[in-house]
């Protein structure tokens, strides 16, 4: 636990860092809400919407403006501090670790996302040649059912079948 909260810290001050950066070359003020915004991103886990970074910064007692979330996360996305993703149940972000590329599986049923490793579509996409393109990095969204809502449909098929059973047929003849 100890190694995964270091690495975290260390995320975060790289974003810090990053921030930085951007904002004193830009001549920006390093305001109070930006950084509590970045802090509140890396506090979350996995997947999140703009509803549940407000929600974490209103439990933090830290009020800010719909207007001034947009424009920060806008900026975060822009500095690869976070990605953007959207997906079936809405706009959703992820602070960016040390891999720059994603595979993702997207239940269509129940929109949970889960992150998976594909060594073989990682060397894919970085042995594609592309032309007057530099890759950063990729995303690639895998759509389907989930392990748990196909054993919920499957379920319902057995439910649904020995209701069917139970029940007496019209066309017989008593």
């Amino acid at each position: 636990m100890l190694c995964i909260c270091k690495m975290k810290e260390n995320l975060v001050n790289k974003a810090r860092e990053i921030l930085d950066n951007y904002l004193v070359a830009r001549g920006h003020r390093k305001t109070p809400e930006r950084y509590n915004i970045l802090e509140a991103c890396y506090s979350l886990k996995g997947h999140f919407s703009l509803e549940d970074l407000g929600s974490l910064l209103e439990k933090r007692n830290f009020r800010v403006s719909r207007a001034t979330l947009y424009n920060t996360m806008r900026l975060f996305v822009e500095l690869r501090i976070l990605t953007r993703h959207n997906l079936l149940d809405g706009t959703k972000y992820e602070v960016c670790d040390d891999r720059d590329d994603h595979v993702h599986q997207v239940c269509t049923v129940c929109g949970k996302v889960t992150e998976i490793y594909v060594p073989q579509i990682t060397q894919a996409v970085h042995d594609a040649e592309l032309k007057g393109f530099r890759k950063n990095g990729f995303t690639l969204y895998i759509y389907g059912v989930c392990g748990h809502c196909q054993a919920k449909f499957s379920k319902r098929i057995l439910v649904d079948e020995e209701e069917k059973s139970k029940k007496p047929n019209k066309n017989e003849h008593r």
